[in-house]
């Protein structure tokens, strides 16, 4: 495998840049692991980026020495509060692309005021779990081929992607959907950890504005709470006015922000 050697700022021992596989980038010095590097592709197509060292010097080395190989544009994420990680991105070129902001979402009714909401006469919410494969694909695919024809599937959540094959819908059990006649209009889907998570709310273009995210939103929620769950965390970029309205408007606050850093 290929390696590059370093002086050290201690002059002590050299620091040794090896990359050990087709992804991955070990820096020794005196024989010890002092940073890792890894260059991961997402389904997406896009590379993410993501170095661990225990000096900034060793995290620059490693940067100088994975970026030449690599096709452009590269990305990675960072926790925007970790203003020492940015900066070392920032060192080795990356800009930022947007942001994500963090929140903590109530699932209490009496808190978020979703007691009430109600989809249109025409709509029916479909509970987590209860969705049709097939259908939920449909919707899916509708969804997904709205979003690259308008701001493109990128501008999503990192961690909502497109597999090899297309599919995006990894675990039907995992939505809840909106029914309209014979064919589902809408979707949330919503992961239960620790703390759970929303990962997607989104309906057909031509039915916004109709109430129906929030109606989604409020069996998302109203399941949490009744499985013993106080709150969910979702990410929202910050250039989606209406995903921001929503979720503020239920009570969610901000928890913390992401940056999506990029190398052109």
């Amino acid at each position: 495998m290929e390696s590059l050697h370093f002086s050290s700022s201690t002059g002590e021992h050299a620091v040794l840049i090896t990359r050990v596989a087709q992804r991955h980038w070990h820096a020794l010095e005196d024989d010890r692991v002092v940073g890792r590097g890894e260059a991961s592709p997402r389904p997406d197509g896009r590379i993410f980026l993501s170095i661990d060292a225990w000096h900034r010097e060793v995290f620059d080395q490693l940067a100088e020495a994975m970026l030449p190989d690599l096709p452009r544009p590269l990305y990675t994420v960072v926790d925007e509060a970790d203003a020492d990680l940015t900066s070392q991105w920032e060192r080795a070129g990356f800009t930022t692309r947007r942001r994500e902001w963090e929140y903590l979402v109530p699932t209490d009714p009496q808190v978020t005021g979703l007691g009430s909401a109600f989809p249109p006469s025409d709509v029916t919410v479909v509970p987590v779990g209860e969705a049709q494969e097939g259908p939920l694909r449909a919707v899916d695919r509708v969804i997904r081929d709205e979003v690259e024809a308008t701001v493109g599937w990128h501008e999503m959540p990192t961690e909502i992607l497109v597999r090899p094959d297309g599919d995006t819908v990894v675990d039907p059990s995992k939505y809840a959907v909106a029914a309209q006649s014979d064919q589902y209009v809408g979707l949330a889907r919503v992961v239960a950890f620790r703390q759970p998570r929303i990962g997607l709310i989104a309906v057909r273009s031509d039915l916004r504005r109709r109430g129906i995210a929030r109606a989604l939103l409020a069996e998302v929620l109203g399941s949490l709470h009744r499985s013993g769950h106080p709150a969910a965390s979702a990410e929202v970029n910050e250039s989606n006015a209406a995903a921001l309205a929503l979720f503020e408007g239920v009570g969610a606050r901000r928890a913390g922000s992401n940056l999506e850093l990029v190398l052109r």
